[in-house]
């Protein structure tokens, strides 16, 4: 597609994708979901980008449902539940792809805004960042977009409790404090802070990367330590039949940088 709310530069295998509707502070529009909905649908299949850092361009990342334009366009299905679930299959659509994604958060991510973050695997903050679940104060339940699901798994029951049933800003030092972000940079420093933790993720094999990222998710929810564990030895042996593997422990008995072929 030729996206128009969306930028995607390729930095070698990795994307850079950027929200772009800085005149609205990003907020999420039916064009948008539908370049998103296309954007991260693509990923699942493709083995040539490795790591997805998303942003957002002008002041904000994103300031969350773009309510002016709600309404206006075409009626949309979203698996019955219309813009509701079209919207929805979006944060599926991040969690189900392999790639790592890496939001680097600065201004406002509201509502939606704030869940593309929270469907992120590593959050980076700007000192300007804050985030807040946006839908209780327009009069709707904060369980919405996936929050209710990420957010207490990110800041524990207590903290998002508190956020969720009053809608309150968290601020980047709380958000660090809380483990919701893993790091807090000054605004100009955040393209250089996820440009150096994308190149320690590039440095890892290909396999390995998209193996640890599925199977973090499936231990988050596992029933059972043994089930975590079925995963992690089915996941070790996987990458320890391939050529990639050889090539890294080789590497490290010669004490030199591996030479990943992603087989």
């Amino acid at each position: 597609m030729d996206y128009r709310t969306i930028s995607v530069e390729k930095r070698g295998p990795a994307d850079w994708l950027t929200l772009n509707r800085p005149e609205s502070l990003n907020s999420i529009n039916a064009t948008m979901v539908e370049e998103l909905a296309d954007y991260f649908g693509r990923l699942f299949h493709d083995a040539e980008t490795r790591v997805v850092v998303l942003r957002g361009a002008g002041k904000a990342f994103c300031a969350g449902l773009d309510i002016k334009e709600q309404g206006n366009g075409p009626a949309m299905f979203g698996g019955g539940f219309g813009f509701q679930g079209w919207l929805a299959d979006v944060y599926i659509r991040m969690r189900r792809c392999p790639q790592p994604i890496v939001s680097l958060v600065h201004g406002a991510a509201c509502g939606g805004g704030f869940a593309f973050a929270l469907a992120s695997d590593v959050r980076i903050a700007g000192a300007s960042a804050r985030m807040n679940a946006a839908f209780i104060k327009l009069g709707l339940s904060s369980c919405d977009m996936g929050v209710s699901y990420f957010l207490p798994r990110a800041v524990g029951a207590s903290v998002a409790a508190e956020l969720m049933l009053t809608g309150r800003f968290i601020h980047a030092p709380r958000a660090l404090a809380t483990g919701l972000v893993s790091d807090v940079v000054a605004d100009d420093e955040l393209e250089a802070a996820g440009t150096t933790i994308v190149a320690e993720m590039l440095a890892t094999s290909p396999m390995g990367l998209r193996m640890t990222k599925e199977g973090l998710a499936l231990a988050t929810d596992a029933p059972s330590l043994e089930a975590a564990m079925a995963i992690e030895n089915r996941n070790q042996l996987m990458c320890a039949a391939t050529a990639d593997f050889r090539e890294g422990m080789a590497a490290f008995l010669e004490k030199r940088a591996p030479v990943w072929q992603g087989r």
